[in-house]
């Protein structure tokens, strides 16, 4: 990325998110985020991660709305900013906040010695953590850092006191 692209990401990021919380009267919106706007080098495209707060239709039900908005959106930067080129908007969904609740949510659940029920998994990308500490598998113990070798002191007189190493295999100085 550069300096500018980088840049352009963070306006439309901004002007994006003020579009949708000001402008856009669809009620099927909710409550929606523009986590992040990724531009094509050449400024063609640019991908808009949004995270949307709802149950699973509702978030459903949202991204279609937005992706029907986009236009109107797309119009809207066209009079707000000054490029060249607006970028076609190409909308994502960002499902990091419930993935981070479902693995701070596992991880409770270790805590307090309870094995995680399978029927509260839905298709997350992350794998399912196990409980250690089972008689079947041991749990390794603290590795020791391996011993030191010991330093080589220099016995050539000539060297002694100055900070040189003495010469190996027969070299000359």
């Amino acid at each position: 990325m550069t300096q500018r692209t980088d840049r352009i990401d963070q306006l439309l990021r901004e002007e994006i998110g003020a579009i949708l919380a000001k402008d856009v009267q669809d009620p099927r919106i909710g409550f929606v985020t523009v986590t992040e706007v990724d531009t094509a080098p050449d400024l063609s495209t640019a991908r808009v991660w949004v995270s949307v707060i709802g149950q699973p239709e509702e978030r459903k039900t949202a991204i279609r709305a937005l992706e029907h908005a986009m236009p109107f959106v797309r119009h809207e930067l066209g009079t707000r900013l000054r490029l060249r080129r607006i970028p076609e908007l190409l909308l994502r969904a960002d499902d990091t906040a419930q993935r981070g609740t479902r693995v701070l949510q596992l991880l409770a659940e270790l805590e307090a010695g309870v094995v995680p029920e399978d029927s509260q998994v839905t298709a997350e990308s992350l794998p399912t953590p196990t409980a250690r500490g089972s008689a079947a598998e041991p749990v390794p113990g603290p590795r020791r850092p391996p011993a030191r070798k010991r330093e080589r002191r220099a016995t050539n007189s000539r060297t002694q006191g100055t900070g040189q190493n003495p010469p190996r295999h027969g070299g000359r100085r």
